[in-house]
């Protein structure tokens, strides 16, 4: 059974774009298109995955807001 993880896109500075999965600090990844950002950060979570532990807790997603100051 797949597992589902919640991705955080933002774009930087350079205009690239840059993924942050939630439930796996320091899984992260960019690039130029959405499309190879998906790519990429599918790519990165297997990774990650393979290399770690399997995850005992995984902190349950709630919202994300932006707020203006």
């Amino acid at each position: 059974m797949a597992e589902k993880f919640n991705v955080i896109v933002e774009q930087g500075e350079d205009g690239y774009l840059i993924s942050d999965v939630v439930e796996l600090p320091g899984c992260h990844t960019q690039a130029k298109t959405y499309d190879e950002l998906l790519k990429r950060t599918r790519e990165a979570i297997s990774v990650y995955l393979k290399a770690k532990k399997p995850i005992e807790i995984k902190p349950k997603f709630l919202s994300l807001q932006q707020i203006e100051v």
